[in-house]
């Protein structure tokens, strides 16, 4: 059973936010203050290799399920909560910030649980409480493009070596929705139909967003559109920059099998918590349709720091690079990598300006085992 209560973190940290939407005033703040708590909590803890003993699917779906469906009722919340009191622009900030947030952790690792699901309810709902990111055919480029195309060059989300997180995140947002609508098109052709369809889902995706800003206008007014607008559009930039931290610099060769070395995990106690283990996802590249508590940590892998810190850290670039990602990608190179790829990485490092450690004095490269192909 405690397996179980573990994935009722992120419901808590929820259940924070709605709290302070419903008090109002400066406890509106409340949502966003859990990110910083979870970011010294995440650090405080040792890493959680452990492998969750769940055998209750229905049991385990209930906080997934909240946690999709609970960021979307937040804004209608947030919408009320500002037809009821004048807030100040500090308090309006901190409520933008809070549902902001919520649409980050715990929805967007919910929903992707739910899309990738067999069932055609569970997608129908994960895909479209991506309202609150803007994006109700995100699905379409993850599942389609990135469990394809990762760590090669046509996955937009995986940044290339020397990227800053400046550089990659609004770049991330433009490619993932243009490859979504050209997946769209593309399968409507196939179909002998026009790509300008009206069955084309971006059309769907339109009239969702429309009918629910209207909501929140009916709940709230003009006001609540705006601030609600504003929050989706941090989330959705937010959103984007969670994936620099997991795919950073990894290289595969097209068409090569997907290892589990191909990505990097976060396997702190909140993060595997908060994220449905999101942050430990090796086997989930190697099979989309296993369950979140199914997924076993990879030890041989590289450890890397909190995700909270990587994001932190990563707003500084040159701390980024130079206490995080660098040592962890020498390392990937020398061990983890195959040949070809050693020859990919070395052009990468070449072209970021990074140091050649493959030919560094007493390195022998040609020796370096290759772990988790």
């Amino acid at each position: 059973m405690s397996d179980y209560l573990k994935y009722w973190t992120p419901v808590l940290v929820l259940a924070t936010a709605f709290a302070g939407i419903i008090l109002g005033g400066d406890w509106v703040w409340l949502g966003i203050l859990t990110f910083p708590t979870l970011a010294v909590l995440d650090s405080m803890f040792p890493r959680d290799y452990g492998v969750r003993k769940m055998t209750n699917a229905r049991l385990a779906n209930i906080p997934i399920w909240l946690c999709a469906v609970g960021p979307v009722a937040l804004y209608v919340a947030f919408a009320w909560r500002i037809s009821h009191e004048d807030l100040t622009g500090w308090q309006i900030f901190g409520g933008i910030l809070s549902v902001a947030w919520m649409g980050v952790i715990p929805l967007i690792p919910a929903a992707h649980e739910l899309y990738h699901m067999r069932g055609a309810l569970p997608r129908t709902v994960g895909r479209y409480s991506h309202l609150c990111i803007l994006d109700c055919t995100r699905d379409i480029g993850h599942v389609v493009g990135h469990h394809i195309d990762v760590a090669t060059p046509d996955d937009g989300d995986t940044a290339a070596r020397g990227v800053s997180l400046y550089a990659f995140t609004p770049k991330a947002v433009i490619e993932s929705t243009k490859y979504a609508l050209n997946m769209e098109a593309r399968a409507l052709r196939k179909k002998g139909l026009s790509p300008w369809n009206f069955r084309h889902r971006a059309y769907r995706a339109i009239l969702a967003q429309i009918l629910f800003q209207t909501l929140l206008f009916v709940v709230g007014g003009w006001k609540a559109v705006v601030f609600a607008l504003c929050a989706m559009t941090i989330s959705r930039f937010w959103v984007e920059s969670f994936n620099y931290f997991q795919h950073y610099g990894v290289i595969r060769v097209k068409g090569a099998p997907i290892g589990r070395r191909h990505l990097w995990n976060h396997l702190g106690w909140f993060s595997r918590t908060v994220a449905f283990e999101i942050t430990n996802h090796a086997d989930h590249h190697l099979n989309s349709y296993q369950v979140y508590y199914k997924l076993v940590p990879h030890k041989e892998a590289i450890p890397m720091p909190s995700v909270f810190v990587c994001f932190l850290s990563a707003l500084f670039p040159p701390l980024w690079h130079e206490a995080i990602i660098k040592p962890a990608l020498k390392r990937w190179d020398l061990e983890f990598a195959t040949a070809e790829e050693r020859v990919l990485a070395a052009k990468q490092n070449e072209a970021a300006g990074w140091p050649d450690w493959q030919h560094e004095p007493g390195v022998n490269v040609g020796k370096s085992a290759t772990v988790g192909i």
